[in-house]
């Protein structure tokens, strides 16, 4: 395991009025999203009809892909914790899923029950928070450039617009400046603080538009952060890279899937690119904390995508369907048991 050189506490979480709020927004929201706006999209009653008249090899695909997906899901992990075993990995990264995509606004929960997990298995705060900080970053780096791979996609086959070519050569320079300003942070300890002290500065005239005295230190944050990661991404980089567009791409595969299975082929409406772009638009939600893990408000938008793209409604909400069917309860029931396992074992070894 590696060494932690500085000490880092680790987060608490407690159950208060913010979790209170987030619950009940998160109610309400998955209430008009599943109740309110899917059903302007396709009518669940004709979706489930369209799920059955799949094929039973369709949905062995599917059910394979499935398994791959949770095999690929603990990859980022160990690309970014050298030394760490698949297990260990494996239980940690299904229970942080289980309670960030359950319990609203569940991201302090996860990330308190990551150190307490990673602890028991001897891993440091720092390298904990290391590993946190990488796989999220590059999460959110794969996150924001599917989209445009998608939309570049759909412009060299001809299937794009003039406006979807336009917004691909902005999104692409904006995730490219993105990566560039990462890079140069990431290259030198003065660069870094260079760029937070300017971050800095920007960030406290806004907040002083509200706030008068307004002291945010993105500097040391910064630096701080750049010191915690560097080592491990400039060996691993690659590593890292792949892992984390791996897992996502598993994700999708499954969605494209479920299209092809019910439009009979991939000579249908949709093409590849057509499902990778309401996937990667879909995926966008998720950097929204409420409701968790974008559920609903990401069904939402790829059942939209698709019924625009020409597949007919019904089949593009039970494609949606079956697409969440197989990305979230399977990693659900496993984070459970998963936390119930390491519950135990921390018990045995108490004992």
């Amino acid at each position: 395991m590696p060494e932690d050189i500085t000490d880092v506490a680790a987060p608490k979480a407690s159950f208060g009025k913010q979790q209170l709020i987030a619950t009940v927004l998160t109610l309400v929201i998955l209430v008009i999203v599943f109740a309110v706006v899917i059903p302007q999209f396709g009518n669940y009653d004709q979706a489930w009809s369209a799920i059955q008249t799949m094929k039973l090899w369709h949905l062995g695909l599917i059910a394979l892909a499935t398994v791959a997906m949770i095999v690929i899901y603990v990859y980022p992990y160990l690309a970014a914790l050298p030394g760490i075993r698949y297990w260990p990995a494996f239980v940690v990264r299904q229970t942080s899923f289980m309670i960030s995509n359950v319990i609203p606004g569940g991201g302090a929960w996860g990330l308190a029950v990551q150190y307490a997990m990673l602890s028991s298995y001897g891993v440091g705060p720092a390298s904990t928070t290391a590993t946190i900080g990488i796989t999220s970053v590059w999460n959110s780096f794969v996150t924001l450039a599917l989209p445009v791979f998608a939309l570049v996609g759909l412009v060299l086959v001809g299937e794009g617009t003039v406006e979807a070519g336009i917004s691909a050569a902005v999104a692409l320079a904006i995730v490219g400046v993105g990566v560039v300003v990462f890079a140069v942070i990431l290259r030198s300890e003065s660069a870094a603080r260079n760029i937070g002290r300017r971050l800095g500065s920007i960030a406290n005239r806004l907040v002083g538009l509200v706030k008068k005295d307004a002291d945010i230190d993105i500097e040391s944050m910064i630096v701080d952060f750049r010191s915690s990661i560097v080592d491990v991404v400039k060996d691993r980089w690659l590593q890292i890279t792949v892992a984390n567009l791996g897992q996502q791409l598993a994700q999708f595969s499954l969605l494209y899937l479920a299209i092809v299975a019910l439009q009979g082929g991939f000579d249908g409406p949709i093409t590849l690119f057509h499902a990778l772009a309401a996937f990667a638009f879909g995926r966008l939600a998720t950097f929204v904390p409420i409701p968790p893990g974008g559920l609903g408000t990401t069904d939402a938008i790829i059942t939209g995508m698709l019924t625009g793209f020409g597949l007919p409604s019904s089949d593009a909400l039970a494609a949606t369907m079956v697409w969440r069917a197989a990305t979230y309860f399977p990693q659900v029931i496993i984070g459970v048991v998963t936390f119930l396992f390491w519950r135990r074992h921390e018990a045995t070894r108490a004992a």
